[in-house]
């Protein structure tokens, strides 16, 4: 299996559309999971700057909401796409809500975590012990807190997973690195 053969779910319209991930193939993409109640939220900001930097030269952020880490998310994906696009003017596109971990966990994001367990980027204790706690983290690989990033190369690999606290910022060489 690989990135390209999974599908998820977009909210258009009213409308569940199914979205299979090839429609991003030969993109460069950054995969994150957020939502809009965190301290992390305004890394919104800094990610719709970073995609509107480059989405011309073939990089696409998707945006999968999730409310798994102390319900940070807890709004509908209509409350939370449009939160997102009056707040932080967003573009990139969103998809519907979704758990990263767990026995719900979209696959997507079992891809992912199968594909790079290990993130780059300075660890947070806190993080850690709350993502166990409140995002029914019980493996190393699963995902500790909203604004995980997962890199992807324009031929579908996995090439970097960086820790909720990296910023957009701090992920523009790697992406750069790619394009």
């Amino acid at each position: 299996m690989n990135i390209y053969d999974i599908k998820a779910i977009k909210r258009e319209n009213g409308q569940d559309v199914e979205v299979p991930m090839s429609e991003f193939k030969d993109k460069v993409l950054l995969i994150v999971n957020t939502a809009t109640g965190c301290g992390l939220t305004p890394q919104y900001e800094a990610l719709e700057t970073l995609y509107r930097k480059y989405k011309n030269r073939g990089f696409v952020i998707l945006d999968f909401p999730c409310n798994q880490f102390m319900e940070q998310a807890s709004g509908s994906d209509e409350d939370i796409n449009s939160f997102c696009t009056a707040r932080y003017d967003t573009t990139f596109p969103r998809f519907k809500k979704i758990d990263v971990n767990g026995s719900h966990e979209a696959p997507l994001y079992k891809f992912l975590k199968q594909a790079a367990p290990k993130r780059e980027g300075k660890k947070s204790f806190m993080l850690s012990i709350t993502s166990r706690v409140n995002g029914k983290s019980t493996l190393a690989s699963d995902i500790k807190w909203n604004f995980e990033k997962f890199l992807v190369a324009r031929d579908g690999q996995v090439v970097k997973r960086f820790e909720p606290t990296t910023t957009p910022e701090q992920v523009e060489s790697s992406v750069l690195a790619l394009l």
